[in-house]
């Protein structure tokens, strides 16, 4: 049977990986996350210029080829030391980077996620 892949723009910072991980496997049933990470994700796919984000794009065509993902979840999260803005701007730069994502026009579902003070998972954008 194949695996299934799940595609993961997330955050450097450690604390989030495992709850994204665990919050992919229980709402896609998926078996693996491909993690895609940069210090403060959002930011970079929100504000970042085109060559950052050109390496996103050819990362997740990897991740969309390799392993036939086909859902990819930008994160951002609570206490982010490269966007250390107040939550609901990190909200805003998670939507408006799912847009950006999207704009790349892959046959994949888009969402955002949240990652709260608890490490609780919340989906900002569907």
């Amino acid at each position: 049977m194949e695996k299934k892949f799940g595609t993961a723009l997330n955050c450097i910072d450690g604390r989030t990986q495992i709850p994204i991980i665990n919050w992919f496997k229980e709402n896609f049933d998926v078996d693996y996350v491909d993690l895609i990470t940069e210090p403060g994700m959002d930011k970079t796919l929100s504000q970042g210029n085109w060559v950052e984000t050109e390496k996103l794009r050819e990362k997740v065509i990897i991740s969309i080829t390799a392993h036939n993902s086909n859902i990819v979840a930008v994160i951002g999260h609570y206490d982010c030391a490269v966007n250390p803005v107040c939550d609901c701007k990190q909200v805003r730069d998670i939507i408006k980077s799912t847009y950006i994502v999207k704009s790349w026009g892959l046959p994949i579902r888009v969402i955002g996620l949240w990652v709260d003070e608890f490490w609780y998972v919340h989906v900002v954008s569907k």
